[in-house]
């Protein structure tokens, strides 16, 4: 037996949708291919697209600040103004003023009569060089002296209370000017217990060895070292230079300790020469 089968015809429907799947195919891939340069300003265009926006943001900020700029400026402006003029200053106001300063140097009891015969030599200098006024109080056994208007150096009154103080120590007036005239001159005082502890006649002997005598040790070291030595019992005052200190220092603990003289005179000759040769 021969079994017909039924041929099935497409229908008005089934061509419908057909016909429009093709129609959308050939529109999606029908179209003609972009070239590259196209496509790449298209991508350019779509990124200033992008950009746009953040663009015009910096562009607000900018401006903004310029705006704050502008009113700052316009807040506080600078006059234009020709230079300051200032009142001419009087005569006197250039020059400091030392403010008024006093100073008490007290003066030993066995010091007051040769002060009072050299007070002449005494307060001469300290008013003309220095251009303090001086003034001696008997009864409080002192000199008092104050700063003036004449008053030029700060450390004038300094110097006169050295130049009153080595006076009241022992030293001459002639010796005691060269205070105020030299800067490098110091006064050093010390006892002969400092050195050595001596009682009775351990300690005249070693005063004895110092001075010399008729006082030829004292003015040996004196001319050797350039410095002026007072012994007063068992004070030993030096005036002098830092160094030149040292020197007759030295030479005086030498014969406190006991060294005999002729060591020490041999001691300060090659001090005295390489000093000479320090000074050529």
């Amino acid at each position: 037996m021969v079994v017909s089968t039924p041929s099935v015809q497409p229908g008005p429907s089934s061509t419908t949708t057909v016909r429009k799947n093709r129609r959308k195919i050939t529109r999606k891939s029908g179209l003609p291919p972009k070239p590259a340069a196209q496509q790449n300003t298209d991508e350019d265009q779509e990124m200033n697209d992008v950009e746009g926006p953040t663009s015009n943001i910096t562009d607000q900020l900018v401006e903004t600040q310029a705006d704050d700029d502008e009113l700052l400026i316009d807040v506080d402006p600078l006059e234009t103004t020709a230079a300051p003029a200032f009142p001419p200053l009087a005569p006197g106001a250039g020059t400091t003023r030392l403010k008024s300063e006093t100073r008490r140097i007290p003066i030993p009891p066995h010091r007051m009569t040769p002060l009072k015969k050299d007070w002449i030599n005494i307060f001469g200098p300290l008013t003309e060089i220095l251009g303090l006024q001086v003034r001696m109080n008997v009864q409080r056994r002192c000199v008092e002296a104050r700063t003036s208007k004449e008053t030029k150096d700060i450390g004038a009154l300094q110097k006169g209370a050295d130049f009153v103080k080595a006076y009241a120590l022992g030293f001459d007036v002639n010796d005691a000017i060269a205070l105020l005239r030299l800067d490098d001159l110091y006064l050093d005082s010390f006892e002969i217990k400092d050195v050595k502890t001596l009682q009775g006649d351990h300690l005249s002997r070693a005063i004895g060895r110092i001075a010399g005598q008729d006082g030829k040790t004292k003015f040996t070291i004196e001319n050797a070292s350039r410095t002026r030595i007072v012994l007063a019992d068992t004070k030993i005052h030096i005036m002098g230079s830092f160094q030149n200190i040292k020197i007759a220092r030295d030479a005086i603990v030498s014969l406190i300790l006991g060294s005999p003289p002729g060591k020490v005179y041999a001691g300060l000759r090659t001090v005295s020469s390489r000093m000479r040769q320090r000074a050529l």
